[in-house]
């Protein structure tokens, strides 16, 4: 019997100073590309793209040594 599989992943930023940002992407190997290509960069101090699910073309804009954790969530039902 084959488990469940996720209808997309929701991954939570925990930003310095105490705020936090979900995002959401299709599946687990759009986020890591994305986080390869962006959050794991060596310049820690350049901006980079968050991409802003709800609003097609915007960007929530973060410099990554901003982000202390990140918080990888499976999720099976659709968007609420």
């Amino acid at each position: 019997m084959m488990g469940r599989q996720p209808s997309r992943y929701a991954v939570h930023l925990l930003l310095d100073g105490g705020h936090r940002h979900v995002v959401h992407f299709p599946n687990l190997e759009s986020f890591q590309t994305w986080y390869g290509e962006t959050l794991n960069q060596p310049d820690a101090q350049a901006f980079v793209n968050v991409p802003i699910n709800e609003l097609e073309g915007e960007y929530f804009v973060v410099r990554p040594r901003a982000v202390l954790a990140l918080h990888v969530e499976p999720l099976f039902t659709g968007l609420e």
